[in-house]
C-alpha cells in the first residue's frame, strides 16, 4: 500500500512512510484493533479515559463544552493516555456547533445564502484557528447532502443549500482551507442524503435516484471533492438501489446502508471514483444501521465491507470484543485489518501527528480570541439574514406605532438540552421600548390586547427529530387555540434561527425572515431589521417557498 500513500490525499514523504510502516510493524492484534475506533469523549471524565487505556483508538470525537480550562485539561489527558497519536475529530459545522467560548459562526445554509466563496474561505479559517489550539485536527465537514426534501430535519441548516453549483464550489472551498491549516477534511453523507426527509438516525435512509441522475449530482460533489484531495469520506447509512439492482439480485440487498456496503463503499467509492482516503462510518449506534442487522455482525461489517473506521459504539467494551472476535474468526479479513490501520495511520502521517505535539495551552487560545482573527464574523452573521417576504410593508415596524407586541416562542432547541433556552430577541426589544407579552401557558390569545404579534423558533437541524413543523397545538397551548391565526387581525412577524422552511406550515403569514440560527449576532441582527436598521439578504440558498406558490402570498 505504499505506493497509494504517496499519491493523493495523503501524499506521504519517505520519512512518513517509515513511520506508518514501523508504527504498524509494532502493533499487536489487539492495539490494531482499537485502531479501528473512533470514541465519543463527552464528560470529560475518569472513565472515559478508563476506556482510552483499555481500547487505545485511533481517534476520539470531541464534543466540546462551556469551559475551556476543562476542555485544555481532557485533550491533553487524552493525549498522554494515547500510545499512537490520536486523531481528534468534530463536527466543526459553525452555527450552533460553534465554540460556546469562541467565534460564533455562520452554519453552512446561512453562509450559502451569501453566495460569497470567500466567506467559507474566511470563517472555515476562524474555527481551523480554533480546533488547532484545541488539539482537533479531523473535521466532518463539509456536508455535501442537497436540500430537496423540504421535510427533512437531519439536513436542513447543515448543508450548502440546493443548488449543486453552491454546494460544489463551497464545499471545496471548506475543504481546501481546513486541510491549509492541517485538518482533515471529510465529505458526508455517502452516499448522499436530501431526497429522502427521514432521518437515518431512525432509519436507514434512501437515496432513490437513477444513476444518471446520481451522477449529475452526488456523483459531481464527491469526484470534486476528491479532486480537492479530501482526506476522508464518511460513510451514512443511506441506501442507494438503482446502483445495488445493477449489481445484486438479492431485493433486500437494495436497501443495505452504504456504512456496510461493499458496493458502495468499494466497488463505487473507491474503485469507481478513485478515493484513495479514509472512510469513517457515520455513528454506528444510529438506527439506520442497528435496525439492519445484530450488533455483533454490524461491528464487523463495517470495516470488512469497506469502512476504515467505525464511529462511536453502542458499548465500547462490548464492540470491540465484538470486533476483535470478527478478526480472530475471520469475518474481518487480515487483509481488510491491514488496509483500514495502514490508512488510519497514513492519515495520521499527513497530518505530521508523528511529531512531537505541544502540550494544548489556554493561555494560546485566549490570546488568539484577543486578536482580529474574527472581527469580520460579526457582519457575515448579520448578512445573513433572509427577508423571505413582506407583505403589506409590515417592516419596519416601530415603538412609536406598534408598541405592544406579543412574543410567542419556542426557544432555542437543543437535543441534548431537555429545556428549550429563552432567545435574547424579547429583551432587545424591550430596550427598544417596547411593551413585550411573552406567552405562556394559560394566557389568553386575544389581538385586542397587542398592536402586533412575533413568532420566533430557532429549531436548527435537529437530530432524531424525523421533521420539523409547527406544532400550532404546542405552540399556542391547546386545542382552540392551535387554529388562532393573529395575522388576519394585526401585523404579525415570523422569525425562524433555524429550519428555513416553517412557511410550509403557516402560508399566509404576511412577514417571513429566515435567519438560519440562533446566534447571539443573528438576533441582534434580526432586532435590527425590524427596526429598519439592517439591509435584509434577499437571497437564499434554498426556496422557502418549498416549491409551492400558495406560500408567496
Amino acid at each position: 500500500m505504499n505506493e497509494l500513500f504517496r499519491k493523493a490525499p495523503f501524499f506521504l514523504d519517505d520519512e512518513a512512510l517509515i513511520w506508518v510502516n514501523e508504527t504498524y510493524s509494532k502493533l499487536t492484534l489487539e492495539q490494531k484493533v482499537g485502531q479501528l475506533f473512533n470514541l465519543i469523549v463527552r464528560a470529560n471524565s475518569a472513565e472515559e479515559l478508563s476506556l482510552i487505556d483499555s481500547i487505545q483508538p485511533g481517534a476520539v470525537t470531541k464534543f466540546v463544552g462551556h469551559d475551556l480550562d476543562t476542555e485544555v485539561k481532557m485533550m491533553n489527558q487524552l493525549r498522554r493516555h494515547s500510545t499512537v497519536p490520536l486523531l481528534v475529530s468534530g463536527d466543526l459545522e459553525g452555527g450552533g456547533m460553534s465554540f460556546s467560548f469562541g467565534a460564533q459562526v455562520p452554519n453552512q445554509l446561512g453562509l450559502a445564502g451569501l453566495k460569497d466563496e470567500s466567506a467559507v474561505e474566511y470563517c472555515t479559517n476562524v474555527i481551523a484557528q480554533e480546533a488547532t489550539l484545541l488539539g482537533i485536527n479531523w473535521s466532518f465537514t463539509p456536508v455535501v447532502d442537497i436540500n430537496a426534501k423540504f421535510r427533512s430535519a437531519v439536513v436542513g441548516t447543515r448543508s450548502y443549500g440546493s443548488d449543486v453549483d453552491i454546494i460544489e464550489t463551497m464545499s471545496c472551498s471548506n475543504i481546501n482551507t481546513f486541510q491549509k491549516n492541517g485538518i482533515a477534511a471529510t465529505a458526508k453523507h455517502w452516499p448522499g442524503e436530501g431526497f429522502d426527509d427521514r432521518d437515518q438516525h431512525l432509519v436507514t435512509t434512501v437515496n432513490p435516484l437513477t444513476m444518471p441522475e446520481w451522477e449529475e449530482r452526488y456523483g459531481r460533489l464527491y469526484r470534486s471533492a476528491i479532486d480537492s484531495n479530501v482526506m476522508s469520506i464518511m460513510s451514512a447509512h443511506i441506501a442507494l438501489p438503482e446502483y445495488a439492482k445493477a449489481h445484486e439480485e438479492n431485493p433486500e440487498e437494495w436497501w443495505r446502508p452504504a456504512s456496510v456496503s461493499k458496493l458502495l463503499n468499494k466497488q463505487l467509492l473507491r474503485d469507481e471514483l478513485g478515493f484513495n482516503g479514509l472512510i469513517v462510518s457515520d455513528a454506528s449506534v444510529m438506527a439506520g444501521l442497528s435496525s439492519w442487522a445484530k450488533r455483533e455482525d454490524v461491528v464487523a461489517e463495517i470495516i470488512e465491507n469497506g469502512c476504515d473506521m467505525l464511529l462511536f459504539c453502542k458499548d465500547p467494551v462490548e464492540d470491540y470484543a465484538y470486533m476483535l472476535n470478527a478478526v480472530r474468526e475471520g469475518r474481518v479479513s487480515e487483509a481488510r485489518l491491514e488496509q483500514s490501520v495502514m490508512r488510519i495511520l497514513a492519515m495520521k502521517a499527513a497530518l505530521g501527528l508523528q511529531h512531537k505535539q505541544e502540550e494544548i495551552n489556554a493561555d494560546k487560545f485566549n490570546a488568539l480570541l484577543a486578536s482580529d482573527y474574527a472581527d469580520n464574523i460579526p457582519e457575515l452573521n448579520r448578512r445573513t439574514v433572509h427577508l423571505v417576504k413582506n407583505r403589506h410593508d409590515i417592516l419596519p415596524i416601530s415603538p412609536a406605532k406598534h408598541k405592544r407586541v406579543l412574543v410567542i416562542s419556542t426557544g432555542i432547541k437543543n437535543i441534548f438540552v431537555p429545556e428549550a433556552i429563552p432567545l435574547h430577541v424579547p429583551k432587545m426589544l424591550e430596550d427598544e421600548g417596547f411593551e413585550v407579552t411573552v406567552f405562556e401557558a394559560g394566557m389568553a390569545l386575544d389581538t385586542k390586547n397587542y398592536d402586533w404579534v412575533l413568532y420566533l423558533s430557532a429549531d436548527e437541524s435537529m437530530l432524531v427529530k424525523s421533521h420539523i413543523y409547527i406544532d400550532w397545538m404546542a405552540l399556542h397551548e391547546g386545542f382552540g387555540n392551535a387554529m388562532f391565526r393573529p395575522w388576519v387581525d394585526i401585523p404579525t412577524v415570523m422569525v425562524s434561527f433555524g429550519h428555513p422552511y416553517l412557511l410550509y406550515d403557516a402560508p399566509k403569514v404576511p412577514t417571513y425572515i429566515n435567519a438560519y440560527s440562533p446566534l447571539l449576532e443573528v438576533q441582534k441582527a434580526v432586532v435590527d431589521g425590524l427596526l429598519g436598521r439592517l439591509s435584509f439578504n434577499t437571497d437564499a440558498a434554498i426556496d422557502p417557498f418549498c416549491g409551492l406558490e400558495q406560500l408567496r402570498y
